[in-house]
């Protein structure tokens, strides 16, 4: 493989929904070889891209030119559990080839179809195993067995494997932590670092984007590069957004001077045209000398008008054009003293309890802890919350679900509001929501038609409507399938929340952004408590 000049190029990309609507128009880039991140705003098409880079989607105009083979792993894999691990690894043929020569019984086709591929299943059982799946496959026989019942992140870490063992040139990954717990993620991060050639990987992990080299950014359908990780790309575009947000500023003094001077010429003008107009009736001049002089007089005006009107058309549109490089990064701003839980004050008691997975736990909160709850997929996390919520609340509490399906979705997002809270106002409802950044129309807007992010912001307007308010927030994987934006009004919210916080999340940089004061592992022992790694 020629992995030092592999790329991805995209000439004049067009791609359309069914309905008109423009993901990518006339889109040129390339993109090197090395590890880059795509980043951008929920909906802005990422998924869209990698499918048509993927060759899975025809674009309507343009091409896409990868140099050498590619692999592409999407967001939501499903495994049919009565396969074979060795058919999704797409190495079935060429085990029952390498079989057949062993025995002897071999066609010339079974040497073709084995090519270079004699160690095929010692690499798929070391990539198994590097990549924490030594469970499903522990030797090559496992090779054999039916995929059965796996978790969403064994899955997402089988369809890697399968990737990685074809050996592509260009190996695009949509989301492929989602669903993954802490060892896992560092697993992947760790063979997407390993890998040869050019990566292109759709992501909302931050500490996998900082292993990136570069990051694309996808926004309004143009692909903007930038050198460096995900945090350097951060400081890039808020480095511009100042820029912009200068340029705002000038050029709104602008409008407002030049707005005065069309003001000034006007009360110039009006001066001269009442002077005018007096001169005519007391007929101090020649009528036909006052003619010339009204004509002249008018003819001035005209253009001194129009002069100062173009200036305030120009200033208004270097405002404009100033204020379309201008993101918008709205913030949500909370306070809610209603919440506050005081330092010794019990908020969780929870009597032994056996989980299903058979663990024996115990667990008592006091104060505004905040807790992260970690462990290994599928060891009773999201259980121990709702045991917590039976049997173990001592203060109002909310419990936000991992399918946020907390409401009546063809209700619009105050009307759900409301429900949760049947005492408060309209006005009262309308005011928390604009908090969470749901103003006039957008809090009418049917919960259906929310994207993930903000059915998130809905999710906890609505619970922290509550009366009375929760001072215990209980939150299972609140960041997955959140956009960057999103991820970022999610720790403003929670910030502002001053009661006691359990999340379930192995999104660490997440963790660090709320203050995280206390971490919990549950494990086939039980719970263990592990050390809160420091903010940076």
């Amino acid at each position: 493989m020629a992995h030092s000049s592999t790329s991805v190029s995209l000439s004049d990309l067009t791609y359309s929904w069914p309905d008109g609507t423009p993901v990518v128009d006339g889109l040129d880039a390339v993109i090197c070889s090395g590890r880059t991140g795509l980043v951008g705003l929920n909906g802005a098409g990422k998924s869209t891209l990698l499918k048509l880079i993927a060759g899975h989607l025809p674009p309507s105009r343009g091409s896409v030119t990868t140099h050498g083979t590619v692999a592409y792993l999407p967001q939501d894999l499903t495994l049919d559990p009565n396969v074979r691990v060795d058919t999704v690894l797409g190495i079935a043929d060429i085990r029952q080839a390498l079989a057949r020569i062993e025995s002897g019984t071999a066609a010339d086709t079974d040497f073709d179809t084995v090519g270079s591929a004699w160690d095929i299943e010692e690499r798929a059982v070391s990539t198994l195993h590097r990549l924490g799946l030594r469970h499903i496959v522990p030797d090559a026989s496992g090779l054999d067995r039916t995929v059965g019942e796996l978790s969403g992140g064994e899955t997402t870490l089988l369809g890697l494997t399968a990737q990685l063992l074809a050996e592509p040139d260009v190996l695009l990954l949509d989301e492929p932590t989602n669903n993954l717990d802490r060892d896992s993620r560092t697993l992947l991060s760790d063979a997407v670092r390993q890998f040869p050639g050019t990566v292109l990987v759709v992501s909302h992990d931050r500490d996998l984007l900082d292993t990136m080299e570069s990051i694309a950014e996808l926004r309004d359908g143009r692909l903007r590069m930038f050198g460096g990780n995900f945090g350097e790309y951060q400081r890039a575009v808020e480095a511009e957004q100042e820029t912009a947000r200068a340029a705002v500023r000038d050029a709104r003094s602008d409008v407002r001077k030049q707005s005065r001077e069309l003001v000034e010429a006007q009360t110039k003008i009006d001066r001269r045209e009442r002077y005018g107009r007096k001169m005519y009736e007391n007929k101090r001049e020649p009528k036909i000398v006052m003619g010339l002089r009204k004509r002249a007089a008018q003819e001035s005006a005209g253009k001194l008008r129009g002069n100062h009107i173009e200036k305030l058309g120009d200033a208004k549109r270097a405002l404009s054009e100033a204020q379309d490089l201008v993101r918008d990064d709205r913030e949500i701003r909370i306070d809610l003293p209603d919440t506050a839980v005081f330092p010794g004050q019990q908020v969780i008691v929870l009597p032994e309890t056996r989980l299903r997975s058979g663990q024996t736990l115990e667990l008592t909160v006091t104060g505004p802890e905040r807790i992260a709850l970690s462990g290994r997929n599928g060891i009773g996390k999201t259980t121990l919350l709702h045991e917590i919520a039976r049997h173990g609340a001592k203060v109002p509490f909310a419990l936000l679900p991992q399918r946020l399906d907390i409401f009546d979705d063809a209700k619009s997002v105050a009307e759900n509001v409301a429900a949760a809270a049947p005492h408060a106002s309209a006005e009262t409802i309308r005011a928390g929501l604009a908090r969470f950044l749901f103003r006039g129309a957008d809090a009418d807007a049917a919960v259906s038609t929310l994207s993930g992010g903000e059915r998130l912001r809905a999710a906890l307007a609505m619970l922290l409507a509550a009366d009375p308010p929760p001072r215990l927030l209980m939150l299972d994987e609140p960041t997955n399938n959140l956009d960057l934006p999103s991820l970022a009004h999610l720790v403003q919210a929670l910030n502002g929340f001053r009661g006691a916080l359990i999340v379930v999340s192995h999104d660490q940089q997440f963790l660090r952004d709320i203050g995280i004061t206390r971490e919990l592992s549950v494990d086939e022992s039980g719970l263990t408590e592990s050390s809160v790694e420091p903010a940076e």
